[in-house]
């Protein structure tokens, strides 16, 4: 590796994250903990790559060290209908050898990620828990979008097998919908971000344009075709030099790029007719040869850079690199505009002008349609509400009407067939392509049916929102994953044969609807269960067609036949409905068996979804706050740090709470203490009664 670009970017790291970055769980040696920052400064800056951040955002984002899981940053992104989380695990060099990622990295990145879908958020250290929230309402959307970032500090590229091995992991993950994936980022990435324009010269390139044109006034630009595989060379070449001056970043899995992809590997020979084209600014354009225009033109580029249409490149590199032999018919239209006679400002205008156009979606066109115009007349008429059916027109209020995006995705929740509710979860532009938007709006659609199909949807996420309060772990996620096929269920238990008569009583069914939720909410967590196994991962099983229908036929015959389901253990609830904590007296187990040593420093999480919102930025404010001392005393074993008192689990987290929001509420406190990098303390004695033989129930609870 080169010691000057090497040293480079280590001055980088120093300069822009000294001082910023946590390094208070660091106590070794002068040069092991340098080494920590310097890796932890790595996955700051390549959050920084990622997204467009302060540095002491990006510092903020780092939560490397005990407990981290494979892990080391992490950035969300959250815009009103999209949500991309980024996901680092950096490599540090310590002695400018090449920083090692092998098969273990691999394995232990995506168990960090698997916690994170499944919302495993306490098993996670206290660094991380700030970023809780923003990836609860991440996850919380329809189709979130996940890169992981392996940042390495080397020259050298991946080993083959073991890009194979993080494919082949992704692809897994995948194979409901495209939502997982990864980029590498090496010594030449970290150089440019560190170094800006100074790092490289400035692009240049070769096109090749067929039956090309030119507009000569008021400013020289060409236009023409190109073959696929002549963009896939430039992305090979340059990477994300390409788009230097693109107000867009062009590496979010996002659904364009997507169909993007597929449209080349599927029809090559039309990508041309579908794809939008590339824009690309340069400061000189030269032609060469004798090629006129209609015929093959030879374009000598300098500085040039794609400012509309990164989505595009990036999707052609992926099909290429994917099938070159399938993607080769592909040929797209692209733009040079030079900048050599411009005024100033213009390339800017350009860009900005290329890059705010809305692009046209199925949802516009089915706005056109005669059953969506009868519904909104029908909603005005015997309703007295409104049904918003055009993008840009204002929502109306929850108690005025609806959208037909917020229709679309309750009749497809309502639907007899549950696939729907899976495509629901996955894409909701994918309820307006042709046969499946038939299925929902038939010509005989109702305003009654549609409207009382909304509420019914609003009812049940109504009721999961109150019970993932009091919710953790597999039980919280599918609460949350699960709104649309537990809407489903909860529809075939109602009398619904009436739903289209104005004079039926509603009112009744969503008073049912709210009590049949929790049993609805254990049958599909049961049934997932046995049909996937009890780890199997429930954001996939939410949105796969073909595992949502065989949950929702076990979890249908479960409901039918009157009895409770069994998957909804109250191990799984740190607080019941009646406010009471549930556990058993782990502390007398802890303390019995001198599990925990004198002195040792425990770190609080918040476990539910209360606790984060009223907590987070209280434990932030003071540090001290997240931390007590362990004592092998059975009464109040725990000296909190913020203080020095002594406290028993249950009774410190009642008072933190107490002092973090006014709430006052009995709480499983051993959930919430934990030993980093060992587990809770409920964790921790639930080992030792199993060691020991002992049943959970054999303890008495621990007094608040």
């Amino acid at each position: 590796m080169n010691p000057v670009q090497f040293g480079q970017v280590r001055k980088g790291i120093e300069d822009r994250f000294a001082g910023l970055i946590d390094m208070s769980d660091q106590n070794g040696q002068a040069d092991q903990k340098q080494d920590a920052f310097l890796s932890r400064g790595l996955a700051a800056l390549a959050v920084q790559i990622q997204r467009t951040c302060g540095n002491a955002e990006a510092a903020r984002s780092v939560f490397d060290g005990t407990d981290d899981h494979g892990l080391d940053a992490v950035a969300v992104d959250v815009r009103e209908d999209a949500a991309r989380i980024v996901l680092v695990q950096a490599k540090w060099s310590s002695r400018g050898r090449p920083a090692s990622f092998g098969e273990a990295e691999v394995h232990k990145m995506l168990e960090g990620l698997d916690m994170i879908l499944e919302r495993e958020f306490d098993d996670f250290n206290a660094r991380f828990q700030r970023h809780v929230p923003a990836l609860e309402q991440a996850l919380d959307m329809p189709s979130p979008k996940i890169t992981l970032v392996p940042a390495l500090m080397r020259a050298e590229p991946l080993d083959s097998g073991v890009r194979g091995l993080l494919e082949k992991k992704i692809k897994k993950l995948n194979y409901a919908e495209e939502m997982v994936d990864y980029e590498v980022l090496d010594l030449r990435d970290f150089r440019k971000e560190i170094l800006g324009a100074a790092a490289t010269p400035k692009i240049k390139l070769l096109a090749q344009l067929h039956n090309f044109g030119r507009e000569a006034e008021p400013y020289n630009a060409f236009f023409g075709s190109m073959t696929v595989e002549d963009i896939a060379k430039w992305y090979t070449e340059h990477g994300r030099g390409l788009f230097a001056r693109n107000i867009r970043d062009s590496l979010d899995v996002t659904d364009v790029n997507v169909k993007i992809r597929n449209t080349l590997l599927e029809n090559p020979e039309n990508f041309w007719y579908f794809s939008n084209g590339i824009t690309l600014l340069c400061d000189t354009i030269k032609k060469t040869g004798t090629g006129r225009p209609g015929g093959v033109g030879d374009f000598h580029l300098t500085g040039a850079s794609v400012v509309n249409g990164a989505q595009t490149v990036t999707a052609i590199h992926k099909a290429v690199t994917a099938d070159a032999e399938k993607a080769a018919d592909g040929r797209v239209l692209v733009r040079l505009i030079s900048l050599e006679d411009c005024p100033p400002g213009f390339g800017d205008q350009v860009t900005t002008s290329t890059n705010t156009q809305n692009p046209i979606e199925n949802r516009d066109f089915k706005s056109l349609d005669d059953v969506q115009i009868t519904l909104r007349e029908d909603f005005a008429h015997s309703l007295g509400r409104t049904y918003v059916i055009k993008r840009g027109e204002p929502r109306p209020d929850e108690d005025k009407g609806c959208s037909i995006t917020e229709a679309a995705v309750a009749l497809a929740a309502v639907h007899p067939n549950a696939e729907l509710a899976a495509v629901a979860k996955r894409d909701t532009s994918a309820l307006f392509e042709d046969e499946t938007y038939r299925s929902l709006f038939r010509k005989d659609i109702t305003a009654y049916r549609v409207w009382r199909s909304v509420l019914l949807m609003r009812t049940v996420r109504a009721t999961l929102r109150e019970l993932r309060e009091r919710l953790r772990g597999r039980a919280a996620a599918i609460a949350s994953y699960g709104d649309l096929l537990i809407t489903h269920m909860v529809f075939q238990q109602l009398a619904t044969r009436s739903i289209d008569d104005p004079e039926f009583d509603w009112d009744t069914q969503l008073a049912d609807a709210a009590e049949l939720t929790e049993t609805a909410l254990g049958w599909v967590m049961s049934s997932i269960d046995a049909e996937y196994g009890p780890t199997s991962q429930v954001f996939a099983a939410m949105r796969n067609a073909e595992r949502m229908r065989r949950v929702a036929n076990r979890a249908a015959r479960g409901m039918a036949s009157g009895a409770q389901p069994s998957a909804l253990d109250l191990s799984l609830q740190t607080v019941g409905p009646d406010g009471r904590g549930r556990q058993v007296d782990a502390v007398r187990t802890l303390v019995r068996a001198e599990r925990i040593p004198d002195g040792t420093i425990l770190e609080f999480r918040p476990v539910t979804r209360p606790e984060r919102r009223e907590m987070t930025a209280w434990l932030e404010e003071e540090p001290a706050r997240a931390q007590a001392t362990w004592r092998n005393t059975p009464k109040r074993p725990l000296e909190w740090k913020a203080d020095g008192e002594l406290y028993s689990p249950s009774g410190l987290v009642r008072k933190m709470r107490r002092d973090a929001s006014g709430h006052d509420q009995n709480v499983q406190g051993t959930l919430h203490w934990h030993v980093p990098g060992e587990g809770s303390l409920a964790d921790l004695a639930a080992k030792v009664r199993a060691e020991e033989g002992l049943d959970v129930g054999d303890e008495e609870e621990e007094e608040s």
